[in-house]
C-alpha cells in the first residue's frame, strides 16, 4: 500500500540504504528499529526485490515476524527449522515437513514471495534447486501420460500410493483416472486419461470426492526434501559400510565392545531399511553418504532479484555460533560411542560457513541498538527515530483529543481496524467530531499531511516516525483488546491426527485394546534378533507389557496420573474381556434408543431461519478477539442446521476459555433477528450471573432485550421477566433451574442452550 512505504522515502539516509542495497555494497545496517516496525521497513525498502528472505534467532521471533509481516504483504511463508540435535531421529513431524516444502515449491515456481525462518534453517542441508527442478513432473492436458512409469516416478520423488487420496503426499490409480496431492496445495488434483492422452484435470475435495475447479495444467513438485534413486542409496550404503569397518577397527583397537556392537547393530539396520528402499529410513542425518553436492535455502533465492533482511543480528550470529557449537559436541559423543559415523558431522552447515554467504549478499540488518559482531561486519550504518504506539485503552476521548493534535502538526495517520465494518463506523465516528477522516481500500492512495485514512487489516502494535510526521494506529492501540486476523475458513482434514509416545508421562493411565488399563512406566530399549528397538513399558496387575512404538494403534491414554485411582487390568485374567462385552451391550442398547429418538426428530419439521444478515455479519465483526478454526467450524454448523428445516440438537465440546459462549451467542442473535425467543440455561447462579453480563455487554448495540431468572434478582425482577417471556417484549432469557418451573411460559421459543449439561445429570 503506497500510503505505508511512501513516507519511508522522507528518511534522510533513504537514497543512501537503497544505493547500497543496489549496487551491493552491504551489509547495510539500520539501529533504531523496534517490532513490527522492522515489518514496516522490509516491506517499504524491497520492493525493487520480489524475493526476500528475513532470517531471525528463534522459532519464536520467527513465527510472530510472519504474522506481523502479512498486514504488509500477504506472500510470505515460514520455513521452519530442522532441530539439528534430533537429525537422527526415525520420525519427524509431518507439519514441519509440509511447510518446509511448500516454501521450497513456492520459490521454484518464481512467484514473488517473502519467507521467515531461523538461522538454523540456513544451516540445514537441502537438494540443490537444479536437482529438485529436475524432479518436477508437468502434466498438461492434451499432453501424454504412461501410468506405469509415472508410478515409479512418483514413489521416487516421495508420494505414498493409496487406495484413495486424503492427505498431501499421496497418490491413487484406479483404471484409467490418477488423484495426486501435492504437498503445497489446497485441494488435489484428479486426472483422467484417454488411453495414454490427458483428457482432463481438475481439483476436487479429499473428503467428498467433489469436483471444484478444471485446470489445464498441474505441476507435480517432490513430496520429500531429498529425491534419493536407487543408485545413490548403492552408493551411500557402499561408503557407509568402509566408513563403519574403520570406526568399527579403531573401537577394537580402544578395546571398546559396547560401542563397536551398537555401531555394528545400526549398520545392519540401515542395510535392511536401504534394501526396502528411502521410504523406510530418515535419509537426513546421511546426506553426506547419498548426495555428492548439497544446497542450503540460500541457494533457491537469486541474488539479482532477492534481499536478505537479518532481524537482531547479533543474537542471530550468536544463535548460529552455538547451534553449529552444540552439534559439533553433540555427533562427537556419539561418534566416540558408535551411534554415528564420522562423515555425519557433516549433515548440517557450519554457523560461520552461513554467517559468510550473508555477509556476501544483499542484506539489511536491522536491530535496536548497535553492538559489536563477531563474523558479520556491516559497511554502512544507518539510524532511526521510530517509537511504539501507546494503548489508548479504549479512551475514545483521548484518541480524538490526540488525533486533532496530530492532525495540528500535519501528521499522516492511519488507523488500521480488523473489519470493514468497524472502520467505517469509526470514520463516521471521528466525522463526527470534526476530524476528516476516510475509509479507503486504494492501495495506490497516497496519503496528503493531516490526513486521517483507515484501512482494514490485522496489525499487532501501530509504530510513530516523529521525524516524518507519520503514524500507524492498530485497533488494540485504540481499543484495547487485541484483534488479531482472523484465519481463513479453509476446511480441516477430519483425519485423525497421528499419536505418539511424546504424548504420554510416566505414571499416566494407559488402555491397550486387547490387555486393558494399565500403567506407563517410560521407554525401554529392548535387544531383539541383535537389534536394539524401543517399546513402551507398561504395568499391570499382574506383570509388564511391552510394546514397540512402531505399534501403537492398540494404546490409548486414558486419564492423567493426578485423575482419581482406577483399578488395573490383569494380563491372565478375563476380567478385561468381560468389561468389553458388557460395554458392547450397553452401547447396543443405547444406539436403539438413539435410533428410535431420532427416527421422531427426523419425521418432524423446525423453524427455517433464513441466511446471514448484514446485522449479523456486524454483529460477528464487532467481537475483539481471534476467533479459532474450531470456531469457525462451530458457527457454520450450527447456522446450517438452524437455516434447514430439521430440528436443531447439536452438542458443542470444549475446555474452560476455548470460546463456546461466543459460538452460542452468535447462534443466539441469528434466533433473535427471526422474532424468536431463545433461553439459556446454566446450573449456577453464578454462570448465570456472568453469562447474563456477558451477553448485555455483546449486544448493547442493538435492540435486544436480555432477562434474568435466578435467586440474585428480586422477586419484582423475576415477575417482569415471566411477563416479557409469556407477551414476547423479553427477547433472551438467562436463568438457572428456574426456568423448567411450571410458571415459566415462552410466547414463541425458537433456541434453547444448555450450558455444562453434565452438572444438570443430562
Amino acid at each position: 500500500m503506497e500510503a505505508l512505504n511512501a513516507p519511508l522515502k522522507e528518511l534522510p539516509f533513504y537514497d543512501d540504504m537503497m544505493q547500497a542495497l543496489t549496487t551491493g555494497l552491504t551489509p547495510v545496517w539500520v539501529e533504531g528499529c523496534i517490532d513490527i516496525q522492522k515489518c514496516h521497513l522490509i516491506s517499504g525498502t524491497g520492493m525493487p526485490w520480489p524475493r526476500k528472505l528475513i532470517v531471525t534467532h528463534d522459532e519464536m521471533r520467527a513465527r510472530q515476524i510472519c504474522e506481523d509481516y502479512r498486514f504488509f504483504d500477504k506472500n510470505v511463508l515460514y520455513f521452519p527449522a530442522k532441530d539439528i540435535l534430533f537429525y537422527n531421529a526415525d520420525v519427524h513431524s509431518d507439519l514441519i515437513t509440509g511447510q518446509r516444502l511448500t516454501a521450497i515449491h513456492r520459490l521454484m515456481s518464481g512467484e514473488p514471495l517473502t519467507v521467515v525462518t531461523t538461522i538454523g534453517g540456513l544451516m540445514d542441508k537441502l537438494m540443490p534447486p537444479e536437482k529438485m527442478k529436475k524432479s518436477r513432473i508437468d502434466l498438461q492436458c492434451g499432453g501424454q501420460l504412461f501410468l506405469d512409469e509415472l508410478k515409479k516416478q512418483l514413489v521416487e520423488i516421495g508420494f505414498e500410493r493409496t487406495a484413495q487420496v486424503e492427505a498431501p503426499g499421496q497418490f491413487a490409480i484406479r483404471g484409467g483416472i490418477l488423484d495426486i496431492f501435492n504437498i503445497s496445495d489446497e485441494c488435489p488434483c484428479r486426472i483422467e486419461l484417454w488411453g495414454d492422452e490427458i483428457d482432463s484435470i481438475r481439483t476436487f475435495d479429499a473428503q467428498t470426492q467433489r469436483s471444484i475447479d478444471p485446470c489445464d495444467r498441474v505441476v507435480i513438485y517432490p513430496a520429500s526434501e531429498f529425491v534419493l534413486t536407487r543408485e545413490s542409496l548403492d552408493r551411500g550404503m557402499h561408503l557407509m559400510a568402509l566408513e563403519g569397518k574403520q570406526q568399527l577397527a579403531v573401537f577394537e583397537k580402544e578395546d571398546n565392545r559396547e560401542a563397536a556392537a551398537r555401531l555394528r547393530s545400526i549398520l545392519q539396520e540401515l542395510s535392511d531399511a536401504a534394501d526396502l528402499g528411502k521410504n523406510a529410513f530418515n535419509p537426513d542425518a546421511y546426506l553426506p553418504y547419498f548426495l555428492e553436492q548439497t544446497g542450503s535455502l540460500l541457494d533457491y533465492f537469486d541474488p539479482a532479484d532477492s534481499l536478505i533482511v537479518i532481524d537482531d543480528p547479533v543474537r542471530t550470529e550468536a544463535a548460529a555460533l552455538a547451534q553449529d557449537k552444540a552439534w559439533q559436541m553433540s555427533m562427537k559423543q556419539r561418534l566416540l560411542k558408535g551411534y554415528a559415523l564420522p562423515r555425519q558431522l557433516e549433515a548440517v552447515l557450519g554457523g560461520e560457513t552461513v554467517l559468510a554467504r550473508l555477509q556476501g549478499s544483499r542484506t539489511l540488518m536491522l536491530s535496536t541498538l548497535l553492538n559489536r559482531l563477531t563474523v558479520l561486519e556491516a559497511v554502512s550504518q544507518y539510524s532511526l527515530n521510530v517509537s511504539s504506539m501507546h494503548s489508548y485503552r479504549g479512551d475514545f476521548r483521548l484518541l480524538v483529543d490526540d488525533l486533532k493534535k496530530w492532525k495540528r502538526k500535519k501528521y499522516r495517520l492511519i488507523l488500521v481496524c480488523s473489519s470493514q465494518v468497524r472502520a467505517r463506523r469509526l470514520s463516521s465516528q471521528l466525522m463526527d467530531e470534526d476530524l476528516m477522516a476516510f475509509y479507503s481500500e486504494d492501495p495506490a492512495r497516497v496519503l496528503a499531511p493531516g490526513e486521517i485514512m483507515i484501512v482494514r487489516g490485522g496489525l499487532r502494535k501501530g509504530i510513530e516516525y516523529p521525524d516524518m510526521h507519520f503514524a500507524i494506529l492498530s485497533e488494540s492501540d485504540m481499543f484495547g483488546a487485541e484483534k488479531k486476523r482472523k484465519k481463513s475458513r479453509s476446511k480441516d482434514s477430519k483425519t485423525e491426527a497421528i499419536k505418539n509416545f511424546s504424548d504420554l508421562a510416566v505414571g499416566d493411565y494407559v488402555v491397550h485394546e486387547y490387555h486393558g488399563i494399565g500403567i506407563y512406566q517410560g521407554l525401554e530399549k529392548i535387544e531383539v534378533e541383535h537389534k536394539l528397538k524401543d517399546y513402551l513399558k507398561i504395568a499391570y496387575a499382574d506383570g509388564q507389557l511391552y510394546v514397540p512404538v512402531s505399534n501403537l494403534d492398540p494404546i490409548q491414554k486414558y486419564a492423567d496420573k493426578h485423575a482419581e485411582k482406577v483399578k488395573i487390568s490383569k494380563l491372565q485374567g478375563k476380567e478385561w474381556n468381560k468389561t468389553k462385552t458388557k460395554v458392547r451391550g450397553a452401547v447396543q442398547e443405547l444406539a436403539q434408543d438413539l435410533i428410535r429418538l431420532y427416527a421422531a426428530r427426523q419425521s418432524s419439521e423446525g423453524f427455517v431461519c433464513g441466511p446471514d444478515t448484514l446485522w449479523q455479519r456486524e454483529f460477528e465483526d464487532m467481537f475483539p478477539f481471534e476467533e479459532t478454526q474450531d470456531q469457525l467450524n462451530a458457527v457454520d454448523d450450527i447456522k446450517k442446521d438452524m437455516e434447514s428445516p430439521k430440528i436443531m440438537d447439536r452438542l458443542l465440546c470444549g475446555d474452560v476459555g476455548f470460546g463456546k459462549t461466543e459460538v452460542a451467542i452468535r447462534a443466539i442473535f441469528k434466533m433473535v433477528q427471526e422474532s424468536r425467543q431463545c433461553a439459556v440455561l446454566v446450573p449456577t447462579t453464578v454462570l448465570a450471573q456472568q453469562h447474563y453480563q456477558t451477553f448485555v455487554q455483546r449486544m448493547k448495540d442493538y435492540p435486544v432485550s436480555i432477562g434474568l431468572l435466578s435467586r440474585f434478582r428480586s422477586r419484582a425482577d423475576q415477575k417482569r421477566t415471566l411477563e416479557g417471556l409469556k407477551n414476547g417484549t423479553i427477547d433472551v432469557v438467562i436463568g438457572t433451574h428456574r426456568l423448567l418451573s411450571k410458571d415459566v411460559a415462552f410466547k414463541n421459543l425458537g433456541l434453547l442452550v444448555v450450558d455444562e449439561e453434565q452438572r444438570f445429570g443430562v
